[in-house]
C-alpha cells in the first residue's frame, strides 16, 4: 500500500500522467509558456504527436520520445525526462532534434525554410561539466557565433533543467515558474496544496497527481513504474558510493569519477537483465535506460 499522496512526476508513469494525456494537456501548455515565453511567445494550442519517429530509410535508427508535440504554428516541442545520467545525453538531444528537422523536408522545389524546434530536457542529475555552476539550473542554448556571442540560428532551441540544483524553499519563490519547479520536484513528498501554490492551474495538478484517485490498472502501472525508479536510483547510487570509496583508497581523483561512471553503467546492464527476464521488450528497456537495443540483445 502506498503512504504517498502525490505521485512522483520523476517516474515514467507519473510524467506521463502529468504532461502527456489529453485531459491535462493544459499543464503542458502552461508549463511550456512559462518556460519558453520570452522567446516563443503564448503558445494557444498543442497537438501530441506520435511518440516514436522513424528515420528516413528502414536503415536509419528511430528515435522513441517522452512527449512531442506541436503548436498552432507547426512548431515542434521534444519534452524529456531524464532521471540518471547518461553518458552521451547531449548528443542524444541532438541528435532527437534532427528528426523533426528532416520531416519538414518537402518533395520537389523547396527553399529549406524550417519552424522552430524545441527540445526541452528536465533532468534528474546535474552535468558534469557544470558543477562548477552550482547555482545555474536552467539553461537555454542555441546556434551562436564564439567571438560575438551573438545567435547565428534561432530556430533550434535546446533547453535543459537541472532540477538537483533547484533548491528554492516555499518562501523563496518568485515566479509561476519558481512555483511550477518546486512543485515538480517537491510533489512526492508533499501531503497537501502548498500555501503560495493556489493558482488554478496547480490545483488542477494536485487533483490529477493525485494516488487514491488512480483505478486499478492505473495504480498497478504507477507501482511498476515506481519501482523501477527506486531500483535504478539505489543502484546508481550504490554504485556511486562504493566506486567513490574504492577511489578514495587508492587517492586518485581520475579513478573515483571513472569508477562511478563504470558502476552505474554496470548497474543500468543490471537492471536490463532484470528487465528481459521479465519479458521486457528491448525497445522498452532501451528508452528506459539508454542502453542501445543491440547491446541488450547481447547480455
Amino acid at each position: 500500500m502506498l503512504k504517498d499522496k502525490y505521485i512522483n512526476p520523476f517516474t515514467d508513469y507519473g510524467f506521463k500522467r502529468l504532461f502527456g494525456e489529453e485531459a491535462h494537456k493544459d499543464l503542458l501548455l502552461d508549463f511550456l509558456n512559462e518556460l519558453l515565453r520570452d522567446e516563443e511567445g503564448e503558445i494557444k494550442e498543442l497537438t501530441y504527436l506520435p511518440k516514436e519517429q522513424l528515420g528516413r530509410t528502414r536503415q536509419d535508427r528511430k528515435a522513441v520520445f517522452d512527449l512531442y508535440c506541436e503548436n498552432e504554428r507547426g512548431e515542434k516541442f521534444i519534452v524529456e525526462l531524464q532521471k540518471s545520467k547518461q553518458q552521451f545525453f547531449k548528443e542524444r538531444s541532438l541528435y532527437y532534434s534532427t528528426f523533426p528537422i528532416q520531416q519538414q523536408a518537402e518533395q520537389g522545389d523547396w527553399n529549406f525554410h524550417l519552424k522552430k524546434i524545441y527540445m526541452v530536457a528536465i533532468l534528474d542529475f546535474e552535468f558534469e561539466e557544470d558543477k562548477e555552476y552550482p547555482e545555474q539550473y536552467l539553461y537555454r542554448v542555441k546556434l551562436t557565433d564564439i567571438k560575438t556571442c551573438k545567435v547565428f540560428y534561432d530556430k533550434l532551441m535546446f533547453v535543459y533543467i537541472e532540477m538537483p540544483k533547484f533548491k528554492k524553499e516555499l518562501k523563496d519563490l518568485a515566479s509561476h515558474f519558481d512555483r511550477w519547479l518546486y512543485v515538480l520536484k517537491n510533489l512526492a513528498y508533499l501531503e497537501r496544496i502548498p500555501e503560495g501554490i493556489r493558482e488554478k492551474i496547480f490545483r488542477k495538478l494536485f487533483r490529477v497527481a493525485e494516488i487514491a484517485k488512480l483505478n486499478r490498472e492505473e495504480l498497478d502501472a504507477y507501482e511498476e513504474s515506481l519501482k523501477y525508479y527506486r531500483d535504478m536510483k539505489n543502484v546508481i547510487d550504490t554504485a556511486r558510493d562504493e566506486a567513490r570509496e574504492e577511489g578514495l583508497r587508492e587517492g586518485i581523483e581520475q579513478g573515483i569519477e571513472q569508477g562511478i561512471e563504470q558502476g552505474i553503467e554496470q548497474g543500468k546492464i543490471e537492471i536490463a537483465l532484470k528487465m528481459l527476464q521479465s519479458g521486457m521488450e528491448p525497445e522498452k528497456i532501451e528508452e528506459l535506460t539508454g542502453i542501445p537495443k543491440e547491446e541488450i540483445k547481447k547480455i
